[in-house]
């Protein structure tokens, strides 16, 4: 059980991307997320609180309209995370059983950006830290995301420093260079832990 974690626009995604290719089963928090605010008793919980004006055209709970409120309000964060993180962690644990069950599945990355925030490391055995300069941080959100330094100083202020969350991780990965670099490093990081690969093909492309 490896568990990533880092700042935002560090490049979780596309180390995570790199396990996969290595024959790793990725579980995406943000997969999770889309998916729980999909439950009905969910969005109605959150329709509830905000009101209508937080659907998409199609009925869907609208991800930036909520956004817009929660990352402006500490107290509105709270609610969120109070009525989705259990959903979601329940569904990462229905996740890792179902991986234990297949003998297939070697091993198994958690990719959530609140990992640490949520207790959700209790399940991993091993924590790797994602770097990147906030500089290339900032680019990669703006250009991917179209998110303003402002946007992403809210974010960030919704999780733990850069410090903490580098003093829990076992290990380090650093994103700042190539997706070759990183694969190789990706690579080697599974051959100190002993961890049995599939042949993984080349690097992946995705700076997120």
């Amino acid at each position: 059980m490896i568990g990533l974690i880092g700042g935002i626009g560090s490049g979780k995604s596309l180390v995570a991307s790199e396990f996969a290719r290595r024959g790793g089963k990725v579980v995406r928090g943000d997969d999770l997320g889309h998916e729980g605010l999909r439950q009905p008793e969910l969005r109605d919980r959150l329709v509830e609180r905000w009101g209508r004006e937080i659907l998409a055209q199609d009925g869907e709970i609208d991800r930036r309209k909520v956004a817009a409120i929660v990352f402006d309000n500490p107290a509105e964060l709270r609610a969120l995370e109070a009525l989705v993180h259990p959903w979601i962690g329940r569904r990462f644990r229905e996740e890792v059983e179902a991986a234990e069950r297949d003998p297939a599945i070697k091993f198994v990355v958690l990719d959530a950006a609140v990992m640490l925030e949520a207790g959700w490391d209790g399940v991993c055995d091993w924590l790797i830290y994602v770097h990147a300069p906030r500089p290339e941080r900032l680019r990669r959100l703006a250009e991917q995301r179209g998110w303003s330094p402002r946007d992403v100083e809210a974010r960030e202020r919704a999780q733990w420093p850069l410090a903490e969350k580098a003093s829990r991780a076992d290990f380090a990965v650093d994103n700042s260079g190539s997706p070759a670099a990183t694969a190789e490093q990706v690579e080697a990081l599974l051959r100190k832990l002993g961890v049995p690969v599939s042949a993984g093909g080349g690097p992946a492309d995705d700076g997120s």
